[in-house]
Parts: structure tokens; C-alpha cells; sequence
């Protein structure tokens, strides 16, 4: 069915991706290479996202001992209104833009990514975004609040310890925007949201499902981009991380837990991505329509050391991927829940 090339439509963003899957039935067929396992040590005193260590400006991090948040030294946006510079030309606009940047620690060790936290720490993790999330919100300006994770220094990740970022912006961003005019017209015309009725469609077909608990479902997307790209789908509409129930962080955590699990499993090694999530906007309107969900895009392709960028056709034309993602689902499927450092304890 999925041997010959072929276009698939993303209703989130309205975009196509080209699957190409003739060049690449058996991908892991060879070696597979492993990287050398990086041994990281519990505390850093060079590390400046360490507990008790001093940052860049003299700040000095508490002695946390579970999740922390602070403001970005290094922040993308800032809060002051500064007038944007004036346009000459209609082709040449700009508006300003104000928001504020946070960081988020995943925990005071230096060596535990979010697969080798325990749950109870996950949790603290998702309760903190949604700490976040809630307090950056309340700032009149804000209209869009971006949690996410850039895990690994290929995604452009600039310290080991693992954390993540809490964007907060004044105009909602390209990737939501896409998403949010995309489900408003199917919610206007179908009454029911976009991501609910896909998820149905996909526990029906059961072809690019991983797991799923009581409350969420992981999954490779129809449309993935990435070769390893997976969701992390609501089953109730929730819009915002601030709506869902003690049960459902409970679930979310279980679900993160498993699917970065089997990303460090894959090719043993720890699996870099970028990870976010997307909530609805906080434009002071009710947004029946959103399905809170998140995106894992992960670059490796075939081992540790080979991975996919998007280059040439995909910069010029279009996304193209070999690896189907129901290949791709059934290869994470297959994996172990339990993570590859633990496997002989």
C-alpha cells in the first residue's frame, strides 16, 4: 500500500510531506553504529543550571532539589515596548515584539534526562511548564506561551544538564498559527475538533499508534517529517496544560516517560529532539476547537551518528522522507519501556 511514492496532507498546518519509501524499505539493515555513552557527573560545579552555582551576571541558583524555573539569561524576547523600525516600503515590514523567556530545570542532577527521571519528578516537570505557563499568561501582552525542549547539542542544545525553555510571546507564533486557523475551520465545519476525530481514525486503523493510557495516546503522525517524529495526543479537548486533572499530568508523565524511553532505546545513545507543546493561544477567547498535544522531532535516521537535515529538495521544495511512519512506528513499538542503561540491573 505504502511502496510507491507518494504525497500526505497535514490538516494541522495545511502542508504536504513527500514519502519516498521505495529508497529505503529495510533501513536498518548493516551496522548500526553506537556513540560513546557520555558519563556525566550528579553535580557540575562548572555548570551554571547546577543548584548553588553562580550564572552569567552573578545570579546564584538556589540549592533546588526538585524542578526550577528562572528567567533566561540569554532571553529571545524582552518585556519593554520598543517601537519596531519604521517601514518604507510594504514589502519591508515589521512590528515589534515583547515577551518574556524562562528555563526550566528538570531536576538539581546534572546527569538525568527526562527518560531517567522517576515519574514523581516528570510530574514536577509538567507541573512546573504549567506553573509557568499560567504566570506568563496572566501578563496583559502575552497572547502565546511555548513550552519546549531542545534535547542534545546537534538540536542546538548549549548545556548538558537537562532542561527547557518557556518562550512567552506578544503575537502567536508561525506553528501555532497554522494549527489554530486549521482547526477552527474544521471545528466550524464538523463541529468536533480536528485532533479528536484523527485520533479516533488512528485507534481504528491501530497502524502508527505506540501506546496509549487512559488519558493519552503517543503515535507516529500520519504526516511526520522527521524519521522518528511522534504526537502526544489528549483524549479530552483540554486546550491548556493548566486544564488537565491530577489523573491526566499523572498519564502525560507516563506517556513522555515511555516515548523518550524508546528514543534513548532506539540506537542506545541519548536521543536528541526538539519537543514542545502546543496550547491554544491566551487571546482572551474560548478556544473550543484545540486538542492540547505535543511534537517530538528527532534527527536520527539509521544509528547515532547518522542523521537526517533538511537540505536541498526539502529547503527548496518540499519535506521528503524515506522511512514510512508506520515503518517507524513499528520499530519504537518493538522497543523496550525499560531504558537500555538499566537492561542487565
Amino acid at each position: 500500500m505504502y511502496d510507491s511514492p507518494h504525497r500526505r496532507f497535514n490538516p494541522l498546518t495545511g502542508e504536504s510531506v513527500l514519502v519516498s519509501p521505495h529508497r529505503a524499505k529495510r533501513p536498518w539493515q548493516g551496522q548500526v553504529e553506537k556513540s560513546s555513552t557520555e558519563n556525566l557527573p550528579h553535580y557540575d560545579p562548572t555548570c551554571y543550571l547546577c543548584p548553588r552555582n553562580e550564572r552569567v551576571g552573578g545570579v546564584t541558583n538556589p540549592d533546588y532539589k526538585a524542578a526550577f524555573a528562572f528567567d533566561n539569561d540569554f532571553a529571545a524576547l524582552l518585556p519593554d515596548e520598543v517601537q519596531a523600525p519604521a517601514s518604507t516600503h510594504p514589502l519591508l515590514a515589521s512590528v515589534s515584539e515583547r515577551g518574556l523567556c524562562r528555563v526550566v530545570c528538570f531536576s538539581p542532577r546534572h546527569d538525568l534526562t527526562l527518560p531517567e527521571l522517576d515519574l514523581a519528578a516528570v510530574e514536577n516537570v509538567i507541573a512546573t511548564w504549567t506553573e509557568q505557563t499560567v504566570d506568563l499568561s496572566r501578563k496583559n501582552f502575552i497572547h502565546y506561551v511555548q513550552v519546549f525542549e531542545n534535547k542534545g547539542a546537534v538540536m542546538g542544545c548549549s548545556n548538558p544538564h537537562p532542561h527547557s525553555q518557556v518562550w512567552a510571546s506578544e503575537h502567536i507564533p508561525n506553528e501555532p498559527a497554522k494549527e489554530l486557523e486549521r482547526q477552527k475551520a474544521y471545528f466550524a465545519q464538523n463541529g468536533r475538533t480536528l485532533l479528536s476525530d484523527y485520533l479516533a481514525e488512528e485507534h481504528k486503523r491501530n497502524e502508527r499508534i505506540l501506546f496509549a493510557n487512559e488519558h493519552f495516546t503517543a503515535l507516529v503522525p500520519y504526516w511526520a517529517v522527521w524519521p522518528f517524529e511522534t504526537m502526544i495526543v489528549a483524549h479530552r479537548n483540554a486546550a491548556y496544560l493548566s486544564e488537565l486533572t491530577p489523573a491526566e499530568v499523572s498519564a502525560l508523565a507516563e506517556i513522555m516517560k515511555r516515548v523518550t524511553t524508546r528514543y534513548d532505546n532506539l540506537f542506545e545513545v541519548s536521543f536528541p529532539y526538539s519537543m514542545g507543546f502546543h496550547q491554544a493561544p491566551f487571546d482572551g477567547q474560548p478556544h473550543p476547537e484545540w486538542t492540547l498535544h505535543a511534537h517530538f522531532y528527532p534527527p536520527l535516521l539509521r544509528s547515532a551518528t547518522v542523521r537526517k537535515f533538511m537540505v536541498g529538495y526539502e529547503m527548496l521544495a518540499m519535506p521528503q522522507r524515506d522511512i514510512t511512519p508506520e515503518t517507524a512506528a513499528e520499530r519504537l513499538r518493538s522497543l523496550s519501556d525499560t531504558h537500555y542503561k538499566h537492561e542487565s540491573n
